[in-house]
């Protein structure tokens, strides 16, 4: 089974205070137990760190922290899904003729990460922002 897990799994995951940590953090344990193939999108990298380091969390997650986290967790035993320049512009172009805008697009690049990978499951904790911009996969969406 492949599972590509959104910035939301991640944080929530590697972030003990976050309050879906328990249900993320057994998600991510069986990745890094190789129990299922771990994806990830290659712009969650970028966008877990801007989230990591910004959190506002006792005592603050430098970035040299998010760094390790990231690499610790996800770059040392996920495949990293990158998209092409044809993948961005079908998605801005989907994204503008569906009336989509905004941070929308965040999710809409994941999704097409998952599709382009042909996952099982896209794991997230906000399904209904997935669902919207990925309807034709909607089944794949679950949280933890």
């Amino acid at each position: 089974m492949k599972i590509l897990f959104d910035t939301s799994a991640l944080v929530a995951g590697v972030v003990e205070a976050h309050p879906a940590h328990e249900r993320a953090h057994d998600w991510l344990s069986r990745a890094l137990n190789k129990r299922f193939r771990f994806l990830v999108a290659a712009h969650s990298l970028a966008e877990l760190f801007a989230v990591l380091s910004t959190l506002p969390v006792s005592p603050r997650i430098s970035g040299a922290t998010a760094w390790r986290l990231i690499r610790e967790n996800v770059i040392e035993h996920a495949e990293i899904i990158a998209l092409s320049k044809r993948d961005y512009t079908r998605v801005l172009s989907e994204m503008a003729g569906r009336g989509l805008s905004g941070g929308a697009v965040y999710d809409a690049l994941i999704a097409c990460a998952a599709e382009r990978a042909a996952v099982d499951r896209l794991l997230t904790l906000n399904p209904a922002h997935f669902r919207r911009i990925w309807p034709q996969y909607a089944e794949r969406v679950f949280t933890p």
